[in-house]
């Protein structure tokens, strides 16, 4: 399967079903009261997390996705059908953001976690509801409330708890064949993986309930300047975001390029592309060692390597050498490591797997702008909902329109911006004519 890790795709919940403005009819009753129904609530649109996902090729295929409407209201009091929800699975890892801006919307981590990306619209009210002492048989009603409608940014960043990191050709896929059930592709050539693999290390009997598992990540090989774009590191950085520990491989065999030279290269790469990165706990592990020049070098670096305090480990993947005591080393580190959430989460007040659900603070705010001679638009959350359920035709409908508009400053606003009549006012999709009516 092709691997895909950013989509963009536009998302419309269902709108809400109109309100009924209908009247009882029923044998030797003349003048029925009113009796129409309300509108269905319009279906939302929710991600959800999948473990059995790990691309967003489904999202490269398919863009657009929308939730089914809300059923119009009825006689007899008849609520309308409401509109059923759609649920879009996702890759666990997956960032969503909001189009334009990129504001973070939820991180969808832990399996089954479940955001609302797209409300579906509240069905408009039937004319029941506006019958008064005065007004008995009321032909009002209201139309369905719009669903919301926006563009979002689907980000992978892999769910890892070790991601391998190094120069093209270090041998982390090697590493990563071995000490997992995951097959990469392996050759002796730079780039050989072209997109992140999985494996699970499973430490111990898990029959007999004595068992440590955890999940390595073969991220594509980093070049000098992968953090500009360079190479491949510039696509597959992101996937290191999450990991808390790095296995830091360095190239036995290359002997043109010095060991611990190579090792500060990729930690500035990762230093260049977000700080953090670089401060992840590392393992340094030295590969290769069946060849003779790796054996000959390995004890310069790993007295370079002691003198930071910092893990090393040589080993042989072919050989099995050193294999077992850097999975052992490796699972008592993650032992006291605690589970990592990104920074730009921790910033925006989450916790992995929360919902930041993006609303306006003040629904009454909106703005008037003049947009040409004689157009005036005006935007607002609550202004383009109370307009967009109103049913234009009805007098008794544009008169409870009017008294809510002013209770909301809106016709003061229009005033202040020079509004004259037979203006065009626009609210959302709807055009009406300032004084008319």
């Amino acid at each position: 399967m092709d691997f895909f890790d950013r989509a963009r795709i536009a998302v419309r919940a269902g709108n809400g079903g109109n309100g009924s403005a209908h009247f009882h009819r029923e044998k030797f009753i003349v003048h029925g009261g009113p009796d129409g129904g309300d509108g269905g609530r319009g279906g939302s649109i929710y991600l959800e997390a999948d473990v059995g996902m790990n691309t967003l090729v489904d999202f490269h295929y398919r863009q657009r996705f929308a939730a089914e409407h809300g059923g119009n209201g009825l006689a007899n009091r008849q609520h309308g059908k409401a509109g059923d929800d759609l649920i879009l699975r996702v890759p666990a890892g997956t960032i969503v953001r909001r189009e334009p801006g990129g504001a973070l919307i939820a991180d969808l981590m832990e399996a089954g976690t479940r955001a609302m990306v797209a409300r579906g619209g509240r069905g408009g009210l039937g004319n029941v509801h506006f019958a008064t002492s005065t007004n008995q048989a009321p032909h009002e009603s209201q139309r369905g409330e719009p669903g919301e409608d926006l563009e979002l940014t689907l980000e992978l960043k892999l769910i890892a708890d070790v991601g391998l990191v190094g120069y093209p050709n270090a041998g982390k896929s090697t590493l990563l064949s071995v000490i997992t059930a995951a097959r990469p592709k392996i050759a002796n050539y730079p780039f050989t993986t072209l997109v992140p693999n999985l494996g699970v290390v499973v430490i111990g009997d898990p029959a007999a309930g004595d068992s440590q598992s955890f999940v390595v990540a073969d991220i594509p090989g980093l070049i000098e300047g992968a953090a500009e774009g360079k190479g491949l590191g510039h696509d597959f950085l992101r996937h290191v975001e999450r990991t808390r520990l790095l296995l830091h491989l360095v190239d036995g065999e290359n002997i043109s390029v010095d060991p611990w030279a190579e090792f500060e290269s990729i930690n500035a790469e990762l230093r260049s592309y977000r700080a953090e990165l670089a401060d992840l706990p590392q393992i340094l592990v030295f590969t290769k060692m069946d060849l003779p020049d790796a054996r000959e070098r390995w004890p310069a670096i790993r007295e370079q390597a002691a003198a930071i305090d910092l893990p090393a480990f040589a080993i042989s993947a072919p050989t099995r050498q050193g294999i077992a005591e850097l999975i052992a080393a490796t699972a008592e580190q993650l032992r006291a490591l605690p589970i990592r959430a990104l920074p730009e989460v921790v910033a925006a007040g989450m916790a992995p797997g929360d919902e930041i659900v993006l609303r306006p603070q003040d629904p009454t705010q909106f703005v008037v702008t003049k947009e040409a001679p004689g157009v005036f638009v005006v935007r607002g959350k609550r202004v383009d909902r109370l307009v967009s359920m109103t049913n234009v035709e009805s007098e008794d409908g544009m008169a409870r329109l009017e008294k809510q508009l002013r209770q909301l400053g809106v016709f003061e606003a229009l005033t202040k911006a020079g509004v004259q009549p037979g203006d065009t006012v626009r609210f959302g999709t709807v055009e009406l004519g300032w004084g008319e009516g």
